[in-house]
């Protein structure tokens, strides 16, 4: 079971939560992020020494601060219902795939040709730089072969 899951199943839930400075709020999770970022509301929150207490309508507890959190143990029971249906979904679903996995396989043609990552043909007479880097004498003259000696004219 992941904490996230756990959390979002726990909406609307009562939950104590601990802060790594000691201070604990407890109350009704509204919302909550991939962060663990969580919304309370109806808060009660207690000091770290336990002697002041505040109540707030509600509030926000930045996930990175949580130390842990207590929640009722139905909540955790319905994550594992849920947990439950989904794999049975899961086996449904792959049992009447079953016969069809030849037909789901991809079914495209290789490419012609001798293709990088680039889309650039790479290889001797490919123009690309099929060699594992820079053509040497060449700067400038795009993909052309090497220009012949020239014969000079008397």
């Amino acid at each position: 079971m992941l904490p996230l899951s756990l959390l979002k199943t726990a909406q609307s839930h009562p939950m104590l939560v601990e802060l790594k400075n000691g201070e604990t709020y407890n109350g009704h999770l509204v919302s909550c992020d991939s962060w663990m970022n969580i919304n309370l509301r109806d808060v009660i929150c207690t000091s770290k020494d336990g002697d002041r207490f505040w109540r707030m309508p509600e509030c926000y507890i930045r996930g990175s601060t949580i130390k842990y959190l207590r929640i009722p143990d139905e909540v955790i029971d319905m994550v594992k219902e849920d947990a439950q249906a989904k794999s049975r979904n899961r086996a449904e679903m792959n049992k009447n795939r079953g016969g069809n996995s030849s037909q789901n396989q991809n079914q495209r043609a290789p490419r012609s040709g001798n293709r990088n990552n680039f889309g650039v043909r790479s290889g001797p007479s490919g123009g690309g730089l099929g060699n594992g880097g820079m053509r040497g004498g060449n700067a400038g003259q795009g993909n052309r072969p090497p220009a012949q000696g020239n014969k000079l004219r008397k």
